[in-house]
């Protein structure tokens, strides 16, 4: 019968179990940062999209102009789902969507469509800071109940 040599890492001795006994213990997602990079990706495709329509509308401004600034638009709306993580994440994107609202000043349809994300957005940071704030509490009273209710040996 041959042993595992010493040298050879296991596994399951490197990460701690979970509460149920299996796996490893993950950091739970954040549902701010989730409800938040949904708005955003969809804006994304929302000023695109506009930017399309601006493409075809818009005929005082240069083309190129126009599907540039758009473009870039939605893509800084995309990226900045990359950094919700960071201090500044949210600040970046109260700040887009001033300027997804701006967009109404070539697309006037844009004011309304932009006031509607400008809403979702504001209501997944705060729905999603109160689920947050709401699973931290119910980890926290698990915990506790867990030490002051230990499992049998």
């Amino acid at each position: 019968m041959t042993t595992p040599e010493p040298s050879s890492p296991d596994p399951s001795a490197a990460s701690a179990p979970d509460a149920t006994g299996g796996g490893t213990a993950k950091k739970p997602r954040s549902t701010k940062v989730m409800f938040a990079s949904t708005v955003l990706v969809v804006e994304g495709f929302i000023v695109f999209f506009a930017t399309l329509v601006g493409f075809g509308l818009l005929q005082d401004l240069p083309k190129p102009a126009v599907l540039g600034v758009g473009v870039v638009l939605a893509i800084l709306l995309l990226a900045t789902c990359a950094v919700l993580t960071r201090p500044w994440g949210y600040a970046a994107g109260w700040i887009l969507q001033l300027f997804v609202l701006a967009t109404g000043f070539f697309v006037p349809l844009m004011f309304l469509v932009g006031a509607l994300c400008v809403a979702a957005w504001w209501y997944g940071l705060r729905a999603g800071g109160r689920v947050d704030r709401e699973n931290r509490q119910r980890a926290a009273e698990q915990e506790q109940w867990e030490r002051e209710h230990p499992l049998p040996e």
